[in-house]
């Protein structure tokens, strides 16, 4: 497999698979540091293109915060974690009982409570694909970022453009006392990389 695009469905099928354990995941743990009922609808996995990924994610002005964590080991590549106003709105409240807030103007324990989530529902989806694939999985620390949807979609095209132009997004609805919340994630693992999960989880 040279790119994203030679995948077969069996392959995407598994991969939706692997989404829909790693979004389960999400929700338990979010559910324990919440300390409230969380589900996640079945998120919904494609590989896309960039232009076709930002087109679907919204407006490319729209402020929103994110947070990328770096795999390497038996899998590299990065995930990214897109939060919108609304989602970070809520999870600040429930979190350190806080009102709405400008993105811009979060304060360190805003960031730090944001990043905790991010990374909890990021390891989440890795640790789903490790169990799963016996793959050993590292995980760098997590980088926040506040910034337009188009500049933060720029990042991750900045650090993996050069293996392919292919995103795989697993957009989702966690429900968090009954209030549906958008969440997208974003996963760039390298070909070579895929290859060798595809084939660990006995997919050729």
């Amino acid at each position: 497999m040279n790119n994203y695009q030679e995948m077969n469905e069996i392959q995407l099928d598994l991969l939706k698979e692997l989404g829909s354990i790693g979004g389960g995941n999400a929700a338990t743990a979010l559910s324990s540091i919440l300390g409230t009922k969380v589900n996640m609808a079945l998120p919904k996995v494609e590989m896309l293109g960039f232009n076709e990924a930002l087109a679907l994610l919204g407006d490319p002005e729209e402020v929103i915060a994110a947070i990328l964590v770096e795999m390497s080991g038996g899998v590299e590549g990065i995930m990214l974690f897109l939060l919108s106003k609304e989602f970070s709105d809520e999870i600040l409240y429930r979190m350190l009982n806080k009102p709405p807030v400008d993105l811009f103007e979060l304060d360190e324990i805003d960031i730090s409570g944001l990043t905790e989530i991010g990374n909890i529902v990021i390891s989440s989806y890795v640790t789903a694909m490790s169990s799963l694939s016996s793959v050993e999985m590292e995980l760098s620390v997590p980088q926040f970022a506040v910034n337009m949807l188009g500049g933060i979609m720029s990042m991750p095209m900045a650090m993996m453009g050069q293996y392919s132009d292919q995103i795989m997004m697993i957009t989702g609805e966690f429900q968090i006392d009954g209030k549906a919340l958008h969440s997208d994630m974003l996963l760039l693992p390298d070909v070579r990389s895929l290859e060798v999960l595809m084939k660990k989880l006995g997919v050729n």
